[in-house]
């Protein structure tokens, strides 16, 4: 594992606060979570590099719409690069905008990949044995994809103070996660709510 801190300073924590607050109703006097969900994501950027220059500036460049609901910067605690190789780029236990609703309690792991560039066995791999060492770690009670996170709307995972916030996606996609879980020995029934 390759560490690769982002910025993290006092206008990151206090606006990583405030999303707590206004966006998951959890007032907090630290950015420390309690993992219980794992989110896999890919990245739509085909560089480790330009990947983390994205993740960071603190506040979040461009993206209107993600904007309005707060000017923090989207991040994720891990990036797996394409030869599998593992950065991270936070604390396992420090909050990150990675998945609306869910941000609270997960850790976020972007792969450097997107529909175009599938990713690969190498990542697929490095997600299993990072996930397995988290698992290990914390009480994780879901692995899911990106892609399917609004399945946890109207449940009582689901933290979102805008019942008109959400976006679709379509990351890391259904065979990477079957994949994955065959890999953990999780069945899907496990993994969603």
């Amino acid at each position: 594992m390759v560490q690769r801190p982002i910025t993290w300073d006092s206008t990151r924590e206090q606006l990583s606060l405030a999303y707590l607050e206004e966006r998951h109703g959890i007032p907090s006097k630290t950015v420390d979570i309690v993992p219980k969900i794992i989110v896999v994501h890919w990245t739509d950027i085909l560089s480790v590099n330009k990947t983390i220059r994205t993740f960071d500036p603190v506040q979040l460049p461009g993206r209107p719409r993600l904007k309005k609901a707060s000017m923090l910067n989207v991040s994720a605690q891990f990036v797996v690069g394409r030869d599998g190789t593992i950065f991270q780029l936070l604390p396992e236990t420090t909050f990150a905008r990675h998945t609306i609703g869910l941000n609270y309690c997960s850790i976020g792991i972007e792969n450097i990949g997107s529909a175009r560039y599938p990713l690969t066995e190498a990542q697929l791999q490095a997600n299993t044995t990072l996930i397995k060492y988290l698992m290990s770690k914390y009480d994780i009670q879901h692995v899911i994809g990106h892609h399917e996170y609004l399945a946890f709307q109207g449940t009582e995972w689901w933290k979102e103070t805008d019942p008109a916030y959400f976006t679709q996606k379509s990351d890391p996609g259904a065979i990477f996660m079957q994949q994955l879980r065959m890999n953990l020995e999780m069945e899907d029934a496990v993994a969603l709510p």
